[in-house]
């Protein structure tokens, strides 16, 4: 069983829901994401989703975008994002990494070397944004034989048949996108999102996380109420833009602790 698989288990038999913070690796700084990344774990996540940076982040809203941008002027791309994942395995071997990304990056370095990268540093999982599930049977068989899960992006307009063929390829869960658009773009309709789960509940077992336009603490709660998981991003990475050096982890820490109290 993966550590995905595990966590999941586990909160599922503490009636309790998966909080995953998502940033993006080298934002503010290299020297930093590690860090950032205990300090999550430390003020409540179960999972955390890190975002190789990308030139042309197209499902990202502006907060993410200029967080790519950041990263990118540090020389962070996707070889760094995964040195960073090993530095992090050093001092924590269970908390679930995924990455998320374009599949521009990884065809660079070809899908065999990345996937063998990731599995010595660690990773979980990897939600790659523009792969569809058309043209993923090759990269999903590489990260199944490696024990990496293939998580998939369902939208709002997702219909019945696509969902049975992204199923079909998904392991780990699912990640449900709450709202039409980018990352942090809108408030989501709770109404909605809740009939929409179900029916993504009909084809499958697999834990449904939900993400795309959590901003506070209220929000949260309301997701929790409907999904296994809780994905928060933009407003986690709007924190680190804002906040001072100094400053920044605590500032983090307090983020989370007041997302966490939320839903649970």
């Amino acid at each position: 069983m993966s550590r995905i698989q595990t966590t999941f288990t586990n909160l599922a038999n503490n009636k309790r829901k998966a909080l995953i913070p998502f940033i993006t690796a080298g934002d503010p700084h290299p020297d930093m994401t590690v860090n950032l990344l205990h300090a999550l774990v430390d003020s409540g996540a179960d999972m955390i989703e890190l975002g190789i940076p990308f030139s042309d982040p197209m499902a990202d809203g502006p907060v993410i975008q200029r967080a790519s941008e950041r990263a990118l002027a540090n020389n962070v791309g996707i070889n760094k994002t995964i040195d960073l994942v090993k530095d992090f395995r050093k001092d924590n071997e269970h908390t679930p990494i995924i990455l998320m990304g374009y599949a521009n990056p990884i065809e660079a370095i070809g899908l065999t070397n990345f996937v063998g990268a990731i599995k010595e540093a660690g990773v979980d999982g990897v939600i790659t944004v523009d792969y569809p599930p058309e043209e993923s049977k090759e990269f999903v068989s590489l990260l199944l034989k490696n024990d990496i899960d293939s998580i998939f992006l369902l939208s709002p307009t997702t219909e019945d048949e696509r969902i049975k063929l992204i199923i079909s390829q998904a392991t780990g869960f699912i990640y449900y996108v709450s709202l039409k658009g980018v990352t942090g773009s809108a408030n989501i309709d709770m109404e909605q999102v809740s009939e929409r789960v179900n029916n993504v509940r009909q084809f499958t077992n697999l834990p449904v996380a939900v993400g795309f336009g959590v901003k506070d603490a209220k929000t949260a709660k309301e997701v929790a109420a409907i999904a296994d998981a809780v994905v928060i991003g933009s407003r986690i990475v709007l924190e680190i833009e804002q906040s001072n050096k100094d400053d920044l982890i605590g500032n983090i820490k307090k983020l989370m602790r007041e997302m966490k109290d939320a839903i649970e």
